[in-house]
């Protein structure tokens, strides 16, 4: 059976219980428009409150999303905050040259938008700025085409960081450092040399 395929990304989605200020932030301060909103009543579980989902257009076919919970208080385990394991999950859109890149980081600034950090990170050119809710976006170029190299190379670092996870559990330690997916990657290379 072959792999069904998919066409990229439709939509991110998050909820945000500051209405007003994420409406201006991406309609009015980053231009991205407003494109579809559902209002609903009675989804999901018992007790479930009524909500918008709105949609702005972030290019390509793709949009970023928000739920807004109508009445309903912002859980502790959702206010987001501005440290590594938060930002982790956040939205990356892509622009094709340096020069758009820049574009854009004279565009938000000029807007009063905070780019927090400007990186080139192996294949990827990157600024990254909050929205109202403190959710880290990211806009990037690519610097160089994946290739087969950068797919073998991807394997054995993931099977070399299960395995050194699998031993770590298996011996009640902490998997805590990069260096034993190293030394399994670094001998996975040798094997296929």
């Amino acid at each position: 059976m072959n792999r069904p395929v998919l066409r990229g990304v439709h939509h991110t989605a998050r909820p945000t219980w500051k209405l007003s200020e994420t409406v201006e932030f991406y309609r009015d301060r980053l231009g991205l428009k407003l494109v579809h909103a559902i209002s609903a009543k009675g989804w999901g579980p018992q007790g479930h409150p009524d909500f918008l989902h709105f949609f702005f257009d972030s290019g390509q076919g793709s949009t970023i999303a928000f739920f807004y919970y109508i009445g309903s208080p912002q859980p502790d385990y959702l206010v987001h905050k501005p440290q590594w394991d938060c930002d982790s999950v956040h939205t990356a859109w892509q622009v094709e040259s340096e020069a758009q890149l820049r574009e854009w980081k004279a565009f938000l600034e000029g807007r009063g938008v905070k780019v927090e950090m400007h990186v080139q990170h192996e294949l990827i050119e990157s600024i990254y700025f909050r929205d109202p809710n403190g959710y880290l976006i990211e806009i990037g170029r690519q610097l160089r085409e994946m290739t087969a190299l950068d797919e073998r190379d991807a394997g054995m670092t993931l099977e070399a960081a299960i395995a050194a996870e699998t031993e770590a559990r298996a011996g009640g330690t902490p998997f805590k450092s990069i260096e034993a997916v190293w030394q399994r990657k670094g001998a996975l290379q040798r094997k296929a040399a």
